[in-house]
């Protein structure tokens, strides 16, 4: 379902952003009513708290797999350990408060996820799934032999106690059973409503980002890095909480929270329930321990339920691919119409000739609004007056291979610069080391002043170079609007902070530019349709608009034409004239009528070496051009 327009001047956003606390709402009555309903189906108020508990533990593995798409299977390791330093400090230190100790429990997994982090973030997929097996098995031997003394190694730390709340006019002392219950329900609430302003603040927004194309996400100027590792501390720190709240639960902390099965059980719950929810892992534990004692119980298969419940989450998995929540939302989308496909954009000229289909395009630009271009953000060094590009002796090899040998390349403010040559000329490795993507073997690159040769392009992308990809890089799971809020944050806030628990669209700013970025691109229309239901020409747009959305000071375009219709081809050659007033931008492009209309002036590359360079006439009469690029058929 699309989110009611962000347009200024009109009331959706605010009414939105009111409209989120229904959830939360919703979750309170649910809590309230749930001992009131669920005991009718069999559900005893020790399951219910340990439900609570899972799911508690749950969201802080949503957050880092359901929004962030990193599987871990070491959240046991953080269970664990906040489990079993709160019940250490309640039973051997004789800890005065309970929930003091659950809090330092909950940041000292907190402290261990951080270092956890550090080790394993720094692979990727499957290689980073593996680390965290490895740790969560370290973290188990640790428990049972070097430190048994302190955790009871195989016989756990018994005697746990519950918390005493005292307000002066009565005290609340918390027991087995129902007032159990309560207490870890009113933990629930909170840990559910900290990680939904988590969700719908900036931050979540990039987490979403990351998991749908980290590349795109660092090239628009946010630090994948340090966001990855910010989830990982904030998913420990919920596995710690609950894992102190599972022993006072129990009066027992038991040594099986540091087990694989634990991080496996946790996995397999939050899948069945949905990821990328937040209540999914308690609708999966709730599900999960129903099964469990009705197949034990009920049906009688004793020690085989395991067998039988995995033959059930095949099932599960194979026919509800988005969990029991997404197959609901599903269900109600359906019930109201709202999966209906979208028409496709190009759907009005198909069927027509080149030449039929380039009358329509240019009927239709002529009806375009023109809207002015940001004007870019000039980061530059104080007293610097020199060209805002300069790259000397700039090489590159791989092995054996010289990709760009000693190249010299120079721009000044305001040029629109073309750079052309044949397939292996070397031209997208020379982009990727101006944009510093790849580092070059050799040789200086100066941008405004800063030097930013070895940087990473996630700083460059902060001094104001960004670039547009030859290939789509974009969100694609995510809306069009919700792609371009993505860029604008990296400008607004920087390239990293710690606002979590504010709404992305309250901050200042980036409404306004968001919209101007879409009207600037003419995705307007399309702005709450995903990417994914975009044609060909809306998503090279809309490449073209998430390099400009941070108002770049220096734009560099790798091929935007390539593959465009007649007609989307005049769209985007109008919009690179509209975008190039008072901006610098570099254009790699085959198209070379657009070209030699676009550009100043024309490098040619060949062989990895700038062949020459000059005016668009120059380089259509260069014989050395003709000869060595275009066959001999400029004239």
């Amino acid at each position: 379902m699309s989110k009611p327009s962000s347009k200024p001047g009109t009331p959706g956003p605010s009414i939105w952003v009111r409209l989120r606390w229904l959830p939360d709402v919703i979750t309170l009555i649910g809590l309230v009513a749930a001992p009131f309903i669920l005991p009718r189906f069999g559900f005893v108020p020790d399951t219910m708290s340990r439900i609570l508990v899972l799911g508690l533990f749950g969201i802080g593995f949503d957050l880092l797999f359901g929004y962030t798409g990193l599987l871990s299977f070491g959240q046991s390791a953080f269970f664990g350990t906040g489990g079993f330093i709160a019940a250490y400090l309640l039973t051997r230190m004789g800890f005065p408060s309970v929930v003091l100790a659950l809090i330092i429990g909950m940041l000292i997994a907190a402290v261990v996820g951080y270092v956890v982090g550090l080790i394993a973030l720094r692979r990727t997929g499957i290689y980073f799934a593996m680390i965290t097996v490895a740790i969560a098995e370290v973290f188990f031997f640790v428990e049972n032999s070097p430190l048994a003394a302190f955790t009871g190694g195989e016989n756990g730390l018994p005697g746990v106690p519950a918390p005493v709340f005292n307000f002066g006019f009565t005290t609340i002392a918390i027991g087995s059973g129902w007032t159990m219950y309560g207490f870890l329900a009113a933990c629930y609430l909170i840990g559910i409503v900290i990680a939904r302003r988590i969700v719908h603040s900036p931050v979540g927004r990039i987490l979403v980002a990351i998991r749908d194309n980290p590349l795109r996400a660092a090239a628009v100027g946010h630090n994948v890095h340090g966001y990855k590792l910010l989830v990982f501390i904030v998913a420990a720190a919920y596995a710690g909480l609950a894992g102190g709240l599972l022993g006072v639960m129990q009066g027992y902390m038991p040594p099986d929270a540091f087990t694989f099965d634990t991080s496996g059980q946790l996995v397999m719950q939050t899948v069945i329930g949905g990821l990328g929810t937040l209540y999914g892992p308690l609708v999966g534990a709730a599900v999960w321990l129903y099964l469990r004692d009705f197949l034990q119980d009920t049906v009688g298969l004793g020690a085989s339920w395991k067998l039988a419940l995995g033959v059930i989450f095949v099932l599960l998995v194979c026919f509800l691919r988005r969990g029991i929540i997404g197959g609901i939302k599903d269900l109600i989308e359906l019930s109201f119409g709202q999966k209906q496909a979208e028409a496709e954009p190009d759907e009005a000229v198909s069927g027509l000739t080149a030449e039929q289909e380039q009358r329509v395009a240019e009927a239709e630009v002529a009806k375009e609004p023109t809207v002015a271009p940001m004007p870019p953000r000039h980061r530059a060094l104080d007293g610097y007056s020199g060209p805002i590009l300069q790259a000397t002796g700039l090489s590159k090899r791989y092995g054996g291979l010289m990709a760009n040998s000693d190249i010299d390349f120079t721009v000044q403010h305001g040029e629109l610069r073309g750079v052309i040559g044949p397939n292996g000329a070397g031209k997208s490795t020379f982009f990727k080391m101006l944009t510093c993507e790849i580092p070059p073997t050799s040789g200086k690159i100066i941008f405004e002043g800063h030097d930013i040769t070895g940087k990473d392009v996630t700083d460059v992308c902060q001094l104001g170079l960004t670039k547009s990809y030859q290939v789509n890089q974009l969100f694609s799971r995510l809306t069009v609007r919700e792609n371009v809020t993505i860029a604008v944050l990296a400008e607004l806030r920087g390239k990293f902070r710690l606002d979590m628990l504010r709404s992305a669209e309250s901050f200042p700013g980036v409404t306004d530019q968001v919209e101007h970025t879409l009207a600037m691109v003419n995705l307007t229309a399309r702005a709450d349709a995903l990417v994914s239901s975009l044609a060909y020409g809306e998503k090279r747009r809309l490449e073209i608009g998430l390099a400009l959305a941070n108002s770049p000071s220096l734009l560099l375009l790798d091929e935007p034409l390539a593959g465009m219709s007649p007609r989307e081809r005049i769209e985007t050659v109008k919009l690179l004239k509209s975008i190039s007033q008072g901006r610098t931008m570099i254009i790699i492009d085959h198209d070379m009528d657009a070209l030699f209309e676009l550009a100043g002036r024309i490098t040619v590359l060949q062989e990895g070496r700038v062949l020459v360079e000059g005016t668009p006439e120059e380089i259509k009469s260069n014989p050395k051009v003709q000869e060595a690029y275009l066959g001999g058929v400029l004239e």
